[in-house]
């Protein structure tokens, strides 16, 4: 008779992260009787979610140089968001530690960097990290990534190998919704379904209130989505995709979304909206001043 598997201690925290119960993640992170890596992936998911919430500061400060390889790479994480003009600083320390033949394959490490990577566009860059796989994190960066990259045939190919290792596994499904978003067509009402079935089994989120709101989008019922997004807009007024997403259904709906690009701009002014709407607002004064 097989060994029974090992409870997962784990489970209920990494699913809160996963789906944008950072504080929760954090509240309910003392848990007992965790073996030495189970405790590091415990404490790399508590800082994780600080990050998430905006708490660079407390991550740096209490992450020491003692800290171990994992937790050293999230603290690169946290350096590299706190301060994005230093980022050149962060990004080579992080590129020092992947060549290092002793810590360069960690997964968090590598993990990070595909995160970083991403963040920086530089695509290619990141998959070096991130495409040997080899955790259910590593597989759904990697749908992320081909989806930025508008391979979505690569990101299918992803979703089939998380599909392989576990169906109903959370990330699973999240990737299987960020991927039919990305195909559009019938696949939307197919995301919509996951997203709905994720807000009937856990606690409502703004993670799950933007997926929600995007396939409204998608099938052109703007009212609905305009609703779920303001729920989301209660639970974190400061959410860059809360707010992104309320700027594009203001425009479908004929409503004035200048508060939404005022907070996105304070806020977050590295955001893929921001950038768009002052490069389009240059070529405006541009034009403007050609023919003054």
């Amino acid at each position: 008779m097989a060994a029974a598997a090992a409870p997962d201690h784990l489970f209920h925290l990494r699913n809160n992260f996963y789906l944008g119960s950072f504080q929760a993640a954090i509240n309910n992170s003392d848990l007992p009787n965790l073996s030495p890596d189970d405790a590091v992936e415990r404490d790399c998911l508590v800082y994780r979610s600080y990050i998430a919430l905006g708490s660079y500061q407390l991550v740096i400060n209490e992450i020491d140089s003692a800290a171990t390889t994992p937790l050293q790479a999230v603290k690169l994480l946290a350096l590299y968001l706190s301060n994005p003009h230093d980022k050149e600083s962060t990004i080579a320390s992080l590129k020092e530690w992947l060549a290092d033949p002793a810590i360069g394959s960690n997964a968090i490490l590598r993990l990070i960097a595909g995160i970083v990577f991403m963040h920086e566009e530089d695509y290619i860059e990141a998959l070096k990290h991130t495409n040997a796989g080899g955790t259910m994190e590593l597989h759904a960066l990697n749908v992320q990534i081909f989806i930025k990259m508008h391979r979505s045939d690569y990101a299918e190919r992803q979703l089939r190998v998380m599909q392989q290792i576990d169906e109903d596994h959370t990330l699973t499904q999240l990737a299987n919704a960020w991927l039919n978003l990305a195909v559009g067509g019938s696949k939307i009402q197919e995301a919509y379904l996951i997203f709905q079935d994720f807000s009937e089994k856990y606690p409502m989120t703004g993670l799950i209130l933007n997926g929600k709101a995007v396939c409204c989008m998608h099938m052109g019922n703007f009212d609905e989505a305009e609703t779920l997004l303001l729920e989301a807009l209660n639970k974190d007024a400061k959410d860059p995709e809360t707010l992104a997403n309320l700027v594009v259904c203001g425009l479908h709906l004929g409503k004035s979304s200048s508060r939404y690009v005022s907070q996105l701009k304070l806020t977050h002014p590295e955001h893929v909206l921001v950038k768009r709407a002052s490069s389009a607002e240059d070529s405006f004064e541009r034009a403007v001043q050609s023919v003054a």
